[in-house]
């Protein structure tokens, strides 16, 4: 794909040229001809589709398939992935159920091979469904080709509002964030939290994450950030951070949000004083 993302700007200003431009940048990366191909491809065949072995052996599908749930560097991994697919998720013990990432679940159980006697591949909104999911992360690849830290943004954009609307408990969700690294680096990049965080005892990285969550947003429930106005102040508060960080590595300069922070969220001073 020959695709690639506009930004002149760095940082949080960066960061809302981005969102401002989103739908029109999106509309260029769809008209790619690559991307116009490879979906025209999908669409045509994946309703003959209906057993995992038939997906794995068209590495065309399978790059689209793999594509729209983040798993692009498993193409070449087709015996893993139809054993996944073959599995299903229905059973506690099954392989995708049993790993970390879950985006295996997800791929899993959205093509419904071994879960269901007839698999989703044959219903007639498949195609799409796939294909939007395909476009964002596609999307979202070319940003971070740009900019990791807005990668990551929006990988949260999407995720946070799915999980937060899950039936997990509190504390599950809590352990599902940490159990996503693009997530657990947005939390713990926009909570200003050390490197030697991750090495606690995990039910006090619990403690530690609400606690936090509550000082900013007088809530510690992941279910908030289904909110727009939460989940932007998140973000921001996230980016801000990472600027921060980066102007202190040298890559880049921290200064201005520095004084953002400093300016504008006093709340922020008494939860990095914990």
């Amino acid at each position: 794909m020959s695709f690639s993302i506009a930004l002149p700007l760095s940082g949080y200003g960066g960061w809302k040229f981005l969102k401002r431009t989103e739908e029109a940048q999106m509309q260029r990366m769809q008209a790619d001809p690559v991307m116009q191909r490879d979906e025209a491809y999908f669409r045509e065949k994946i309703g003959s589709v209906t057993t995992a072995d038939q997906l794995v052996s068209d590495k065309r599908l399978l790059r689209v398939a793999l594509g729209a749930y983040g798993l692009s560097g498993d193409v070449n991994n087709t015996y893993f992935i139809k054993k996944v697919l073959q599995d299903g998720t229905l059973d506690t013990g099954d392989l995708a159920n049993r790993l970390t990432d879950k985006n295996y679940a997800a791929l899993s159980s959205a093509f419904g091979f071994g879960d269901y006697s007839v698999p989703a591949t044959q219903v007639s909104t498949f195609a799409d469904d796939i294909l939007a999911r395909y476009e964002q992360r596609k999307f979202e690849e070319a940003v971070g080709d740009s900019n990791g830290d807005y990668r990551i943004a929006l990988y949260a954009e999407r995720e946070l509002p799915a999980l937060a609307a899950k039936t997990l408990s509190g504390d599950g969700k809590w352990f599902s964030i940490m159990g996503s690294p693009p997530l657990r680096e947005f939390f713990e990049t926009a909570y200003g939290l050390p490197s030697s965080f991750s090495a606690m005892d995990v039910d006090q990285q619990l403690v530690v994450l609400k606690e936090k969550t509550d000082r900013m947003f007088g809530d510690s429930d992941v279910g908030q950030f289904t909110k727009g106005e939460t989940l932007d102040k998140m973000v921001r508060q996230y980016l801000l951070r990472a600027e921060i960080a980066a102007g202190a590595s040298g890559t880049g300069s921290g200064s201005a949000a520095l004084q953002i922070l400093q300016a504008g969220q006093s709340s922020l001073a008494n939860l990095l004083s914990r």
